[in-house]
């Protein structure tokens, strides 16, 4: 079962047309060395039997070089090799693989292919095309948020298929991935290009676009890398190209402070320093005492206090607030998935919390529970028993984009400079570190599942406290007169 190589070429007897073959004169030249310029190498090699008994030679042309034919002769040495000798089942079952890539003039299967298909029974050219794999890769998650879910088919849908849909599962490269996130890229710099121009029409050509930032490119990343990781759990493929991809840092922007001289500088030129601005406590105390009347002002006062975020307001029940023992527990949220809405667990394990409250905020929230009664009573009938903190006249929730809508327009009528709504949580951290609270307690405020990262996000402010620290450091020592 060495094998053999032999030359033969296409040339015919011109007397007889009978095809010489191996016999052609012109395939050896006048010293007996082997002519360059004429004829074809083959490998010839007698495989394994198949499972019949029966014989199966295999011959294989095309070679330039007598090297080449040897290199397949090796070629189908060392992957017969993976079988133990002792084992037919196996060598058969290796044998079968080179002999259908030889019958569909494929390349022949690597050794990582042939491990794969003696440990899944899969055979290499059944392996699904990445496209085809993801489609079964999703329709199995039965268990996932519909918000993840969403995410993940839209990764999907928009990036993989488009790039990378065609290619079977076990031929995706870095290369690939990389020259997506490539295209993702140029088609960012497209848009900036056009938003920039002077001509309206080249910016209608963008209008509705979004560009893809670094966080989003991780979390695109992400689901590939998910993906992948769980076909190399069912034994389809041995590495994950996507976990050797680079991407440029998605570290989310860190808070900046709306300082005197930074709202200055909005109200003459319209700038924003960065895209999570927070207010001080100056101007957190304005927009508070501007929303007083409107009927989700106890929201808002409670997301500037106390740090909730606006899912975990939206859908407090009553029965988590202890006002008596001024308490909150967090172990619920209302979360939005396209326009719909639906009850789910908190972010994460961390933020399933309980939230002490001052007693300005435990005046608040008794103020708004007898209006809430109130409401109850008018609505009569009407009334929907939801249950929840925060409710419209009718008891019905509230829906969080409405809420952040409404936070917007009072703000803007207020003349504040602009924060989001989520920022109000950054200013629930900046006012607990501003009150002497340390970096774990406000972690806990906020529920965030590491302390790097509520010490990473609030670094950035801490500056601006610790000048007002500073002072009143020194203003403790007794002067006979002053420096």
């Amino acid at each position: 079962m060495n094998g053999t190589t032999y030359k033969r070429c296409g040339c015919r007897d011109p007397h007889t047309g009978r095809a010489l073959g191996a016999k052609c004169p012109r395939l050896r030249r006048r010293n007996g060395a082997w002519s360059s310029d004429h004829g074809i190498w083959h490998a010839q090699i007698e495989l394994p039997p198949r499972a019949d008994g029966t014989r199966r030679p295999l011959r294989r042309g095309g070679h330039a070089t007598q090297r080449d034919a040897e290199n397949t002769l090796a070629t189908i040495h060392t992957l017969l090799a993976l079988a133990d000798p002792s084992d037919p089942t196996t060598l058969t079952t290796i044998a079968d693989a080179i002999d259908d890539a030889h019958r569909a003039k494929r390349a022949w299967p690597t050794v990582a292919e042939i491990r794969r298909h003696l440990h899944t029974g899969i055979p290499t050219d059944q392996l699904p095309t990445l496209a085809d794999y993801l489609d079964q890769w999703i329709a199995g998650r039965k268990r996932l948020a519909k918000t993840t879910r969403r995410a993940y088919a839209s990764h999907i849908r928009l990036y993989y298929k488009p790039h990378l849909g065609t290619l079977r599962i076990d031929r995706i490269r870095r290369a690939h991935i990389v020259s997506m996130f490539d295209w993702i890229e140029e088609r960012n710099d497209t848009i900036r290009t056009a938003r920039a121009s002077t001509d309206p029409t080249v910016r209608a050509t963008v209008k509705g676009q979004r560009i893809t930032g670094p966080a989003t490119m991780h979390r695109i990343r992400a689901t590939l890398r998910k993906a992948l990781n769980d076909a190399i759990r069912e034994g389809l493929i041995t590495t994950n190209p996507a976990v050797l991809l680079e991407l440029p840092s998605g570290t989310p922007p860190k808070p900046v402070i709306w300082t005197p001289e930074r709202v200055k500088r909005w109200r003459h030129t319209g700038q924003v320093p960065s895209s999570v601005m927070v207010w001080t406590p100056e101007l957190t105390g304005a927009f508070l005492d501007h929303a007083v009347g409107d009927e989700l002002y106890a929201l808002y006062h409670l997301v500037a206090t106390r740090g909730l975020r606006r899912g975990e307001a939206c859908g407090l029940p009553w029965t988590n607030v202890d006002l008596d023992n001024a308490a909150i527990t967090v172990d619920t949220q209302i979360v939005q998935v396209g326009w719909d809405t639906e009850f789910s667990d908190p972010k994460s394990a961390a933020s399933n919390r309980i939230i002490p409250l001052d007693t300005g905020t435990v005046a608040v929230l008794r103020a708004h529970r007898a209006r809430q009664h109130q409401d109850r009573l008018a609505a009569g009938r009407d009334w929907q028993d939801t249950g929840l903190v925060f409710t419209h006249a009718d008891g019905s929730p509230w829906h969080p984009a409405v809420v952040t809508d409404r936070f917007q327009a009072l703000t803007a009528n207020a003349g504040l400079p602009p924060v989001r709504l989520h920022d109000l949580r950054h200013g629930a951290a900046t006012l607990a570190l501003a009150g002497g609270a340390d970096m774990k307690t406000v972690q806990e405020l906020l529920g965030h599942a590491s302390y790097t990262l509520t010490a990473n996000t609030y670094t950035s402010v801490l500056p601006d406290y610790a000048r007002t620290a500073a002072e009143k450091a020194a203003n403790l020592i007794p002067r006979a007169a002053p420096a």
